[in-house]
């Protein structure tokens, strides 16, 4: 059998132009998918589990087409930081009914006027973006390292 192993300085995998032209925008589309989808959780289909395993479908969509160093570029922050200040806030979510004298996790609401808008916020709310950070992170911590791993 003939070796099909890349030569060096060749890349591998999914390397054609219309896949790495196009995965940026797949990216950004996917992204914003995964806040609609967020967004629409709690009473709806959705939440922050699936919002965060789009997210990080669509980084390690971007990281297939255009390596890892593109993905660490996309990102802010580490994506193991992301994670932790997830669950930091999910579980500040839970902790914030106890301030409030109600049982643990119990929803609590406010409504601030924001631009002369008024805003509903929760902390189901609050739980379900903590829960998205926290997937988001985790997954994508997961696809780098196993990206990264493959190109050694």
């Amino acid at each position: 059998m003939a070796d099909r192993s890349p030569r060096r300085g060749e890349r591998r995998g999914m390397d054609t132009l219309i896949f790495r032209t196009m995965a940026p925008y797949l990216t950004a589309l996917m992204m914003l998918f995964s806040v609609f989808v967020l967004l629409r959780g709690h009473n709806q289909p959705g939440g922050g589990f699936i919002g965060g395993l789009i997210a990080a479908s669509a980084l390690a969509i971007l990281g297939i087409a255009n390596g890892v160093s593109a993905v660490r570029r996309a990102l802010w922050f580490d994506p193991i930081a992301i994670a932790a200040a997830g669950l930091a806030m999910a579980a500040l979510a839970g902790l914030l009914s106890l301030f409030a004298d109600v049982p643990f996790m119990t929803a609590l609401w406010a409504f601030p006027h924001i631009l002369g808008t008024e805003v509903a916020l929760s902390t189901p709310l609050m739980f379900d973006i903590g829960v998205y950070l926290v997937v988001t992170g985790a997954i994508t911590t997961i696809a780098l390292a196993l990206e990264e791993r493959e190109d050694d």
